[in-house]
């Protein structure tokens, strides 16, 4: 019975260790490394002095010493491996991605060395701050990104209002959209304007460039399974596309005509998909006439009467491309949405950590990502995943596999919308 207890933690232990550069592991990060070693360490002595099964346990506990620094050890040379990079090849592929930090230490060599082109905030980054000091940690990354003879940073965060708003505090928390659309229609189109345009001055004034919102998705009458974050039971505005359009719209505009960009999210659309895809892969399993008729129509007119960028989900949308997340789907994104609806803005991904993605082949689909129509690749839970995906795009540019054709038309638009 010891044996097999002792077995079953090491495995466990294992797993962690060897994991301990996963997304889902950054909670154990930190002092890890020396814990997940002393308790190799100690497993190792106790299998030594175990009266049976002692060569298993050896085996076993070894492998537990040694897998949190082979983790370790793998990240650091992926991540000297990017560094070393020439710095035009790095700073070209570096103007995809847009990353979250837990420690501004973490991103400034990104930022400096050009391997981002803006920087997300969350509440990690709000906590216990006040706006000042948000403001002059911003201001101290575009300080080093012009010391860099780089382009300003697009600084981006989530603030919908509501449930939602990683910026507040130190921002007040305003209501989000789905408050006000029972009102009339005059005063909920007035109200969201306003709601748009609050935001907007108090993100310009913590030096916030990009928003990303308002949710376009339509509600749904039934929550995704396991769903510990998508819940647009408390995020989306209405059932009804109509409502959901006049004050999305409404909402971006306020937004713009404070400086701060708009972004309509979550593209296919995430109502009745019925994962949580921050955890697991997702179809939007709808006709092709219902997407285009009910789904698609509010999404279509932000992006027509304002400036906002489109984020772009990681679920697949059945009808058009069931093989691929529409995060990376050529048919979805290029034939759609560059295409059949002309829009020639910015294309933003979601989280490039989520499970959806992580979990399904993620180096390719930096590559086909790129390759589809995406302008900028969001990685924001854990930032240090950027080391990773950018290994990824300079072996599958060294390989021939990026479309350079799209790279270049990728990067006009980006230009074009630079801060």
């Amino acid at each position: 019975m010891k044996t097999l207890l002792s077995l079953v933690l090491a495995g466990v232990l294992f797993f962690l260790a060897i994991n301990i550069r996963d997304p889902y592991l950054v909670w154990a990060r930190g002092g890890s490394l020396p814990v997940f070693l002393l308790l190799g360490l100690g497993g190792v002595v106790l299998a030594w002095r175990a009266q049976r099964g002692r060569g298993l346990q050896l085996l076993v506990w070894a492998a537990v010493l040694c897998a949190a620094p082979l983790a370790e050890g793998i990240f650091q040379y992926r991540k000297h491996t990017v560094l070393a990079a020439p710095t035009e090849e790095l700073q070209r592929l570096g103007r995809h991605f847009i990353v979250g930090y837990r420690s501004v230490e973490d991103v400034k060599p990104m930022v400096i060395h050009g391997l981002v082109a803006g920087v997300f905030l969350n509440r990690r980054n709000s906590a216990g701050r006040t706006v000042e000091e948000l403001r002059q940690e911003i201001a101290e990354l575009q300080t080093l990104r012009r010391q860099a003879g780089l382009p300003p940073l697009i600084v981006a965060t989530d603030q919908e209002g509501g449930a939602v708003s990683h910026m507040s505090p130190p921002l007040p928390r305003l209501p989000n959209l789905a408050a006000v659309a029972s009102l009339p229609q005059a005063q909920r189109d007035s109200a969201a304007r306003s709601n748009g345009v609050a935001h907007g001055q108090g993100l310009a004034a913590l030096g916030i460039t990009v928003n990303l919102a308002p949710v376009v998705d339509l509600a749904s009458e039934t929550r995704a399974s396991f769903d510990t974050h998508t819940r647009l039971h408390e995020r989306a505005i209405s059932q009804d596309p109509a409502v959901v359009m006049d004050l999305a719209v409404a909402y971006a505009q306020g937004l713009a005509s404070a400086g701060v960009i708009p972004t309509a999210k979550h593209f296919p659309g995430l109502s009745g998909v019925k994962n949580d895809t921050h955890h697991f892969r997702g179809s939007l399993d709808l006709p092709l006439s219902q997407l285009e008729e009910r789904i698609w129509p509010p999404f279509q007119e932000v992006l027509q009467k304002s400036n906002a960028w489109l984020m772009v989900a990681h679920v697949a949308v059945s009808a058009v491309d069931s093989d691929r997340l529409a995060s990376h789907s050529k048919p979805v994104l290029d034939g759609i949405v560059r295409q059949k609806w002309g829009y020639d803005g910015i294309i933003i991904t979601d989280d490039m950590n989520m499970g959806s993605i992580y979990m399904n082949g993620l180096c390719p689909a930096v590559g086909e990502a790129l390759n589809a129509g995406v302008d900028l690749l969001l990685v924001s839970y854990d930032g240090q995943l950027l080391y990773r995906l950018m290994d990824c795009a300079l072996t599958a540019k060294r390989e021939g596999k990026i479309d350079e054709a799209m790279l270049d038309k990728s990067e006009k638009r980006l230009e074009s919308a630079r801060p």
